[in-house]
């Protein structure tokens, strides 16, 4: 299964141009230390397709610490629902930051 992947600074212009729904996968404990604006927490334990906000015609990107995690949900949730098109955010919240962009 092929996961389609996205730059910290292609979020960015996707978030600042109401493009994309965020979830975030890390734990409760993670999100209180840094998350990124307009993310939604929803922990990788715990995700579901059924569960996901309304997307409508936005992108559904997945972000975690570093990547690994967040590519382990887009792979469970095109599982449970294979019309879903989840995108990884490539380096996570870290490349995120590398790129010094906002953190909450």
């Amino acid at each position: 299964m092929t996961i389609a992947t996205a730059t910290a600074q292609e979020l960015k212009q996707w978030l600042d141009t109401g493009q994309a729904v965020l979830i975030d996968v890390r734990e409760p404990s993670e999100y209180a230390e840094a998350a990124i604006e307009g993310a939604i927490l929803m922990p990788l334990g715990g995700i579901h397709a059924a569960d996901l906000p309304p997307l409508g015609d936005k992108k559904l990107v997945i972000q975690c610490k570093a990547g690994g995690r967040s590519l382990q949900a887009c792979q469970k949730l095109v599982m449970e629902n294979p019309d879903l098109k989840p995108i990884n955010l490539t380096g996570g919240i870290l490349a995120w930051a590398a790129a010094n962009l906002p953190i909450k």
